[in-house]
């Protein structure tokens, strides 16, 4: 070799050098980056034994009976000494085979999915992970730090790994590991993955069962046992010739069990479930915002989710069960006749120009739309069919079906919302936000807004009598055109109600709900007044300062359209909806108690509330809502209003007993879909018996005798006296044969 050579090796050898130390100082400092905190703060091994004490907050109802739970992660802890020791045996042999020789990071292993995958582009070489690796990722997750997201998280759950080695014994470590882990269909904890799959406690699972479950690790949805039973058999078999292979059991064992067919009881577990569940979502964020500005002795905020807190809300047990039972009760006849009256032209099978807006709005198509797929590309992947699990309400199913089809099924769901208040204090005492919290997680009692439809008009007939109309007043039913708003002409649902010569005292309006005597009521009175008066009654949203507001145009909650109402068994005051009582931490120490503010002034006298009451109960007893008596025999003090909104798209009811508002909305989640027939989507029928079985069961209750039994106090002789006259009369023979019959003005004059 000569000189040049030489010299030419020597000067490759000496940058080979410089950019194997470039690298090696860049990754030191990288490392060094992570380790002290610029890409954000590491556990210290402080955190992680105050992480072992971390308590699950508890949710009580008004009577401290258990609603639930908040926590990060003992869905339902099980004991390293309950654990079976094939359970173990099988996490390890699988997982981690050299899980009792290293100290957190496997560097071994490390290196050889670091050599395959990098520079041999092998994607089947393994994620290289330990168990406290995979524990370290479940306890603090993983967040994005765009293209170094990988290495910088890899490394965070390496170094805290490390830590959690120091701070725990192995046996501690597999606990907290099975305790965290995540297994199929969002079920945390072996405890709740054994309950769900195979209807057992942990220490009861079989080799089979336990070998089953520590399989799906691999790929929660890929291997569920009840979505695909051979694929997850084969990964069963997969766990048992690991621990063969480790030396945790021996053949002859393992081909027994690999002789035996999956078997499955499964048994639906989820937090998603359980009595309150929308409840305790708007709690837990109510709570959360609360505890938010409260310090503890470190001088940092609370955690809802590890200090283990107590959390008091206004909910009652009891009467949540019944709203849940009377909306399921309800809700299941009601789709039934709302598939039946449509058929096959259903808009969720017929209508595609709807079809197709959804179906563009769904993230697979805009993510599909990203990696440049044509729109025939894309609507052929979606028509993809697979098995899945599909919402019924008789509980769920699995089949063959697409995203379409998926979508179609979904787009028939009728959603209900329903809320009892007690009206002297604004205690939320039952809730129902929607049909199913795990596939409907939209609220529809606080966060819904839809037209609130005739059950505005106790608003408007509010403000006229405040304002000095009498009750005894008479209007005309017939129809008239307001030349003013292009012409707008409304009408009565009812066809008994088109006699032009056929007048109703305001207390038959209102219980009869014709449309044509609000809106001529509403022009007394004046908008302006209107509008003023919802706002003193518990109304925030924004008023349309229009006619057709008299026929419930504006879009309000639930929530607040029920604020409205309290004020009527509440001498003239609404008050405030509220949902917690107090919270303590887990020594007993109040961080908040529930104090009600003095928001609301009386918005009205008590000679209107009194008429407004005696208007409400004749809806009840013989006008919109009668077949609370007819129908479901209910004999309790009770006033009401029904609504229906144009095109039936909404149906409510809202119910006032003398210590309870309750209230009921029926729809469908996208607006362009409406019940077939006003027969069907009237608020009397898509609404209301929600209210009335929830009446029928809280009857049948002693318990609650002070709600049931309770009664209005009698109206003044002077209310009465005003009261007292025909609810109807005609026009004479001389006004019919030569009255003029304007049928057209301008609004308000």
């Amino acid at each position: 070799m000569n000189k040049k050579t030489r010299a030419n090796k020597k000067k490759w050898l000496s940058k080979l050098l410089k950019i194997i130390g470039a690298l090696a100082l860049f990754s030191l400092l990288f490392f060094l980056s992570i380790y002290v905190g610029l890409w954000g703060s590491l556990p210290s091994k402080k955190d992680l034994k105050n992480f072992k004490q971390a308590e699950a907050s508890i949710v009580f109802d008004h009577n401290q009976k258990i609603l639930g739970k908040y926590f990060v992660f003992d869905r339902q802890i099980v004991k390293y000494e309950d654990l079976p020791k094939y359970l173990v045996d099988g996490l390890v042999a699988t997982e981690d085979a050299r899980f009792y020789d290293h100290h957190g990071i496997d560097y071994t292993s490390f290196f050889r999915v670091a050599f395959k995958s990098i520079l041999m582009q092998d994607a089947s070489s393994g994620g290289g992970s330990t168990i406290t690796q995979q524990l370290a990722k479940n306890l603090f997750g993983r967040k994005s730090y765009g293209p170094f997201s990988m290495p910088v998280n890899k490394i965070k759950e390496m170094i805290t790994a490390s830590r959690i080695e120091e701070v725990y014994s192995k046996a501690e470590i597999i606990e907290l590991y099975l305790n965290t882990v995540p297994f199929s269909e969002n079920t945390f904890g072996i405890e709740s993955a054994s309950q769900k799959f195979f209807n057992t406690n942990t220490q009861n699972l079989s080799l089979s069962e336990a070998a089953t479950l520590v399989g799906t690790l691999k790929a929660n949805h890929s291997y569920n046992p009840r979505l695909f039973p051979e694929r997850s058999q084969l990964r069963r078999d997969v766990v048992l010739q690991q621990m063969e292979k480790y030396g945790y059991i021996d053949e002859i064992k393992r081909q027994e069990v690999s002789n035996q067919p999956l078997e499955i009881d499964y048994h639906k577990f989820s937090y998603n479930e359980g009595l309150g569940s929308y409840f305790r979502e708007h709690v837990r964020l109510e709570a959360e915002a609360i505890l938010d500005s409260i310090k503890n002795e470190n001088g940092s905020s609370y955690n809802l989710y590890t200090d283990g807190l107590k959390i008091t809300t206004t909910l009652d047990n009891g009467m949540q069960t019944y709203a849940e039972r009377a909306t399921d009760k309800h809700m299941g006849k009601l789709q039934q006749q709302f598939e039946a009256s449509y058929g096959n032209s259903a808009p969720w099978i017929t209508d595609e120009k709807l079809l197709n807006q959804l179906v563009k709005n769904l993230p697979k198509y805009k993510e599909l739309q990203k990696k440049g797929l044509s729109e025939s590309q894309i609507l052929d992947s979606l028509k993809r069919k697979e098995k899945k699990s599909l919402f019924t309400l008789e509980g769920d199913t699995i089949m063959e079906v697409s995203t379409i089809d998926s979508l179609k099924h979904y787009l028939k769901f009728l959603n209900a919302g329903f809320v009892a208040l007690d009206p002297h204090t604004g205690a939320v005492r039952a809730y129902v936000g929607g049909i199913n919290f795990e596939h409907f997680k939209y609220d529809h009692v606080s966060m819904g807004k839809r037209q609130v439809g005739s059950t505005f008009k106790p608003i408007v007939y509010t403000a006229a009598i405040e304002n000095g109309m009498d009750p005894c007043t008479y209007f005309s039913i017939k129809e008239v055109t307001y030349t003013d708003q292009e012409g707008w002409t409304p009408s009565n649902a009812s066809k008994d109600e088109n006699d032009p010569h056929m007048n109703y005292s305001l207390e038959k309006a209102l219980s009869h709900s014709v449309n044509t005597i609000a809106v001529k009521v509403l022009d007394e009175v004046g908008i302006l007044p209107v509008v003023q008066l919802a706002e003193n009654m518990g109304i925030t949203s924004e008023l349309p300062e229009v006619p057709s507001l008299a026929l419930g145009t504006a879009e309000l909650s639930l929530l607040e359209l029920s604020t409205a109402y309290t004020g009527f068994a509440n001498s003239n005051v609404s008050v405030k909806p509220y949902f917690i009582n107090k919270i303590e931490d887990r020594s007993g120490t109040v961080l908040y108690e529930y104090r009600p503010e003095a928001s609301f002034q009386p918005a009205y006298s008590d000679r209107t509330r009194e008429t407004m009451i005696e208007f409400m109960k004749s809806t009840v007893n013989e006008g919109t809502a009668r077949r609370l008596r007819s129908t479901y025999g209910l004999k309790n003090d009770i006033a009401g209003k029904t609504g229906t909104t144009q095109d039936n798209k909404d149906g409510w009811f809202v119910g006032i007993t003398p210590n309870l508002i309750m209230a009921s909305w029926v729809g469908n989640d996208h607006h362009q879909i409406g019940f077939k027939t006003t027969a069907i989507g009237q608020g009397a029928n898509s609404a209301l018996p929600i209210v009335a079985n929830f009446l029928v069961e809280l009857n049948n209750d002693r318990d609650y005798r002070t709600y049931t039994l309770a009664q209005f106090n009698a109206p003044s002789k002077e209310v009465l006296e005003s009261l007292d006259c025909n609810p109807e009369k005609r026009d004479g023979f001389f006004k019919r044969l030569f009255g003029k019959k304007k049928k057209e003005k301008e609004f308000g004059k």
